[in-house]
């Protein structure tokens, strides 16, 4: 892949950076185009699907962050010279070509562009009919910028594909694929996984965790969980299953005062049996594939735990691997949680909402990565590059 300056690389940016805030008016008509035709059914979609002011400001900052970072591409990694006289240098190169698969969110469109492109590689951005004209005039935007400064329109490239059209993609690419990332729900997922013929790096499901340790500073437990719950729903990181330890000094008190908390925001509270029998007007999840479901939605599972080891296996068995969170003042209880929950973030005594490049100090992010290869967490621009090794010689043959 030829490789581009990384001023020109940069003088792309600051046009694009110019470009949405002369077209900001187009962009917000455009963007109401698509909310107008949307049924609304679907909250957290509908809230993702949303073009403002303040998002396109987001926007702005985005590319204005990402132009700042220096050029992942050609960084070295390592440098040996041999016993044998060989030179070996590792250094950082692009992948190639990504393509991203995404549901609602029109700020994707600027965000997997943005790191795509300034790490050298080119991005097929497959959106969501939802957005369809939201995505066509930032398309619009990226394709001026690029030829503004010199370069081919098929850096940036939005696929106009219907779901049959995307599965025949996949299987047979019409041209050279070197990374797809599906970012949404499970059915997505699935379909990528099933049908690519490429290396998949999975931006997968939340359904976060967060465990109340019986030592738990209860004033501290109440503030994480409404924050994780209800700051924004439809965001990945958001919280859906608390699990409560049994030994905690007032047990049924406690329980009772986060249903009145929760209830009083509108929070729909799910419960398991043992937990049903303290709050009993609640609902008691019905099957286990409550336990593995993403809400997505103003509604929490609270159920009882008995000790560290039992919220550990819950966690691991039922979780997303995204984010998951303990509540204790016991530094050894938190190391030890920490280490043995399988999620590509873990905290102590915070919210699951901080799960974001922006909020985690990587800045812009493809997507949360829930995979272990070759990336795990926020895929920012430093995670878009892979490497490769330069070997000098003077005639070297191996004997």
């Amino acid at each position: 892949m030829k490789l581009i300056q990384t001023d020109i690389k940069n003088k792309v940016l600051q046009s694009m950076i110019n470009i949405i805030d002369r077209e900001r008016n187009a962009i917000l008509e455009a963007n109401q185009k698509d909310l107008d035709a949307f049924n609304r059914d679907d909250q957290a979609l509908y809230d993702r699907l949303v073009v403002d002011d303040s998002k396109i400001d987001g926007m702005i900052t985005a590319i204005k962050e990402v132009k700042a970072q220096d050029d992942p591409v050609g960084q070295e990694i390592s440098n040996l010279v041999l016993d044998s006289g060989l030179k070996i240098t590792n250094k950082t190169a692009p992948f190639g070509t990504i393509m991203i698969i995404y549901e609602s969110r029109p700020d994707v469109t600027i965000e997997a562009a943005v790191l795509a492109f300034k790490a050298n590689n080119k991005i097929l951005l497959k959106g969501g009919k939802e957005a369809l004209n939201s995505n066509l005039i930032l398309e619009k935007c990226w394709h001026e910028a690029l030829e503004e400064n010199g370069l081919e329109k098929d850096w940036i490239r939005l696929l106009h594909l219907q779901r049959e059209e995307t599965q025949e993609f996949l299987k047979n690419p019409p041209e050279k694929i070197d990374l797809i990332v599906p970012r949404g729900g499970e059915r997505l997922i699935k379909f990528v996984k099933d049908h690519a013929t490429c290396a998949v790096l999975i931006s997968g499901r939340g359904n976060n965790f967060l465990y109340v340790a019986k030592d738990a500073d209860w004033e501290k437990a109440i503030k994480v969980i409404v924050n994780a719950k209800t700051d924004k729903i439809s965001g990945c990181n958001a919280l859906d299953k608390v699990l409560v330890d049994k030994n905690i000094p007032n047990y049924e008190a406690k329980l009772k005062e986060l249903q009145t908390v929760l209830s009083s925001l509108d929070v729909e509270l799910l419960v398991d049996n043992k937990v049903g029998t303290i709050l009993t007007n609640e609902a008691e999840i019905e099957n286990e594939d409550t336990w593995y479901e993403e809400f997505l939605a103003m509604k929490l599972l609270v159920a009882e735990t008995n000790g560290l080891d039992t919220a550990i296996e819950t966690i691991n068995t039922y979780s997303g691997g995204h984010s998951a969170s303990i509540l204790t003042e016991d530094q050894e209880l938190a190391q030890t949680f920490m280490e043995q929950v399988d999620s590509a973030a873990v905290y102590h005594n915070a919210s699951t909402r901080f799960t974001d490049g922006g909020q985690m100090g990587v800045g812009a992010e493809l997507a949360i990565s829930t995979d272990k290869l070759h990336h795990r967490g926020p895929l920012g621009l430093k995670q878009l590059v892979t490497n490769k090794y330069y070997v000098f010689g003077d005639g070297h043959v191996r004997v």
